[in-house]
Order: structure tokens, then sequence, then C-alpha cells
């Protein structure tokens, strides 16, 4: 169907026209979503320099076709030239755009994930943070993209890593500014339990992590002791 559909395009309005090159690049995502990997590359490819030509290279549906070839390079196995592709993105996102963007918050998602399959983790670990942090933002801290970014921070570095746990607790402290304490108590769990293995108990992180998850359950009306000690209960 979405072939017919593309040969029906390039016949009535010609290979370049914006129109036509918006149905390949669909039929590349299609393709793409079926794991047809070889297929989709040429289509986004084709899309992509066709935009090019047609739109000019810093167009924001020439930067999309930049996305897509990349995501589709990275489900290849072809990390530097996906990178390659999430750069230009990024870069000509944050120029047209904005850095908080949508566009650009998910550019940033994608250079991280490339760079973590290249084991080049701390600046993974950068973009990743750089997405959650606008997203938070943008689009607030119960947002499904927001959430993927810890995902992607968590999978890049681990679970336990420092970073890992710092946007953990970054984003716990967000839900209970607004008011979302049980949400905001998931992730001050996850924390301090987090950083009592890797840091020690007694580690200044550790027990901020401690006091926040305290003042979280104070709000829901769940922490019946007082001061520190009481806290540290939770997570013993």
């Amino acid at each position: 169907m979405h072939r017919r559909d593309l040969k029906g395009s390039e016949k009535a309005l010609g290979q370049e026209h914006p129109d036509t090159l918006s149905s390949v690049s669909y039929l590349g995502s299609v393709l793409k979503d079926q794991g047809k990997y070889e297929e989709a590359e040429v289509m986004h490819q084709r899309a992509l320099e066709g935009r090019e030509r047609a739109l000019g290279p810093e167009h924001p549906d020439t930067l999309s076709s930049v996305i897509h070839l990349g995501a589709v390079l990275e489900e290849q196995g072809k990390y530097e030239e996906a990178e390659a592709m999430h750069r230009r993105a990024l870069e000509g996102f944050e120029k047209d755009l904005g850095s908080e963007h949508p566009y650009n918050l998910s550019s940033f998602s994608h250079l991280g994930s490339v760079l973590a399959q290249q084991g080049k983790y701390e600046e993974a670990s950068a973009m990743h943070r750089r997405a959650l942090e606008g997203r938070e933002r943008a689009l607030g801290p119960e947002h499904p993209h927001t959430l993927t970014s810890v995902c992607h921070l968590e999978k890049a570095l681990g679970q336990e890593h420092p970073d890992t746990l710092s946007s953990v607790s970054h984003l716990g402290s967000v839900l209970a500014q607004q008011g979302k304490y049980e949400e905001a108590e998931v992730m001050h769990r996850r924390a301090p339990e987090g950083r009592k293995k890797v840091l020690g108990p007694e580690h200044p992180a550790t027990l901020t992590s401690v006091s926040k998850l305290g003042s979280v359950l104070k709000d829901q009306g769940k922490c019946h002791g007082t001061g520190l000690q009481g806290e540290q209960a939770v997570i013993t």
C-alpha cells in the first residue's frame, strides 16, 4: 500500500516534490519498524538527499531525515555513521529551534545512545543528562519521553552509576515539588538504595538521599520517626 502510494506520488508530482519525499520517508519508517533495515536505509537516504536539494541542508524536514537515517544506521550497528548523523541533526536543530525544542532533545537522546554503543560513556552520560533535564523542563517529569531519558541513562551507565542515581534523585525532587509524592517516593527510594551499595551508608550523597526520602514520606504522613535516624531506618 505504501509503495503504491509512493509510485502514485512520483507519477503525479515528480520524484523530488516535498510530498513525494514525505512518502519516501514514511515508507522508510514503516520498513524500519518491520526490521527491514537495509531497505529502510535506502529510503531514508533517498529522502535526505532529495530534501537537501529541494529544501536545503538545514530545513527541519531535512534534519528529520538525518535523524531517521541515523536511527536506522544505529540499528545495523553502523555506529560511527549514525553518530555523524545525530551530531549533524543536533547542530542543526539547536541552531534553528533552540536547545530545548523537542526535536533537539530527541537528538541529544539519540546521540547519547549511539555514543554508549561505542563505549563513549562519559559523553553519552552528558547527552542523556541534557535530554533528561530539558525534557523535565519542557515536558514535565511524568512525560514518557522524560522517563525514557532516565532509562537511557541507566542503559548507558548502569542502574547504580553515580550519574544515574543523581538523575533519579533529581527527578524525585522535581516530582515532590509538584506535589506528586507517591511518584517522588519511588525515585527517592531508588537513589539511597543504590548509593548505599555503591558509596556506603554514611556517604554524604547517601545521607542526602535518605533525607529526601524522609521528607517525601513525611509529606505523605508515612514517616512517624523523627530526625535522620528514623529516615535511615527506611533503607537499612
